[in-house]
């Protein structure tokens, strides 16, 4: 019977997909994503209830359709890492066009919430979406094919194009404004230009341009300046979000005051997305915020080791930027939450509230998985010594 090799795990030629997807997936990684989303249930049931109340809805309403857009987003992210890598940048390409669209309409068609920054798109039935959620991981996947494409003989100027599609989409951004996706997408990136083999003096040329960017930004923008003014400030202000985040954190200590028995919900308006760490903080305590980082480190350390010997090009850089913008957006949520960098009104991926969000990272996450999955090759490292023998 003839056997492949996919990694170090052996696939019997006719396998059934099943069987073949389930030896060749990063198991930890899916246990991970299944153990963040419970967290997110968890934290869920304490800090939405104020909201609900507040609101005249159920108590559990909020719950009830994280629940629902949670099993939207394990839906797709099983079904997306059954896909094989060119099925990824199929999808990843068409889904960036169409997210591409709408965000340069939402200038036009958008709303803001009342929270300054004209980032969602109202749908009928009271929903709305949030076109930068499902750009992330499409833009890193047609970046990556852009990338993987410049390194093949006669291959078009891909790096060049991914530059052009980058300074779009941050401007894009930028403009609404929302510099903390802009500069997650441009981290990104980077990142991805760095594991296609870019010079360190390029990378520093796109730094400092973000510098300048920035600099431009903060007299450009109220609504920037204001925010970083508050992080630079010498004392947080106990009314603001950050001074009941910061309070909360402080209250909780080693093993949080109780379940149930936290009071940062009740004042902190966005408890149940951007600042859900405070809750888990103030109630569970160290404890939980530590299992939270290890759940979100081991997912990017287990997709970065098993990349590293990836020899299809689309799949190293685009799985890597993928795992990074992962790791990334969660360190930016809970560095906002303790005061290490400036608000930015950025989620943590299948932990905080919001529709948009959970299936986003639920699709990207399913490209992260359908990328590092074993496949039948060699290690790069054979590939390259038998090169030079």
């Amino acid at each position: 019977m003839t056997e492949m090799v996919f990694g170090t795990t052996p696939v019997r030629a006719g396998d059934p997909i099943l069987p073949r997807w389930w030896r060749t997936l990063d198991r930890w990684s899916l246990a991970c994503v299944l153990g963040l989303f419970a967290v997110g249930l968890l934290l869920g049931l304490a800090a939405s209830v104020p909201l609900a109340e507040k609101n005249g809805l159920p108590q559990f309403y909020y719950v009830t359709r994280q629940a629902v857009f949670g099993a939207m987003a394990l839906a797709a992210m099983l079904v997306i890492s059954t896909f094989s890598p060119r099925m990824v940048r199929r999808i990843g390409v068409l889904g960036f066009l169409a997210a591409l669209v709408v965000l340069m309409a939402l200038p036009f068609v958008g709303t803001d919430f009342g929270k300054g920054a004209v980032r969602w798109l109202r749908l009928p039935g009271g929903m709305s979406v949030q076109p930068s959620e499902f750009l992330k991981p499409c833009f890193i996947a047609i970046c990556a094919w852009f990338m993987a494409a410049s390194q093949e003989v006669g291959g078009p100027p891909g790096k060049l194009f991914s530059f052009g599609l980058a300074v779009v989409v941050v401007l894009l951004l930028a403009l609404q404004p929302d510099f903390g996706q802009a500069s997650l997408v441009l981290f990104s990136w980077c990142v991805m230009y760095f594991i296609a083999g870019a010079p360190l003096y390029l990378l520093g040329s796109v730094m400092g341009l973000a510098a300048l960017g920035g600099f431009f930004a903060y007299g450009a923008s109220e609504h920037f300046a204001r925010r970083i003014n508050g992080f630079l400030a010498a004392e947080v202000d106990p009314r603001t979000q950050l001074g009941y985040a910061w309070n909360a954190i402080q209250e909780g200590g080693f093993f949080g005051v109780g379940v149930g028995e936290g009071s940062v919900k009740w004042s902190l308006p966005d408890a149940h997305t951007d600042f859900i760490i405070a809750v888990a903080a103030e109630e569970y305590g160290l404890i939980l915020v530590l299992i939270i980082i290890a759940l979100y480190a081991t997912i990017v350390i287990r997709s970065l080791l098993r990349l590293q010997d990836e020899r299809d090009p689309f799949a190293r850089i685009g799985g890597t930027g993928l795992a990074c913008a992962f790791g990334v957006q969660a360190l930016i949520n809970m560095g906002v939450a303790v005061r290490l960098l400036p608000a930015k009104g950025m989620t943590l991926p299948f932990v905080s509230y919001g529709g948009s969000s959970v299936i986003a990272s639920g699709i990207a996450m399913g490209m992260l998985l359908a990328l590092t999955r074993a496949r039948p090759q060699g290690r790069i490292g054979d590939v390259l010594g038998r090169g030079r023998g």
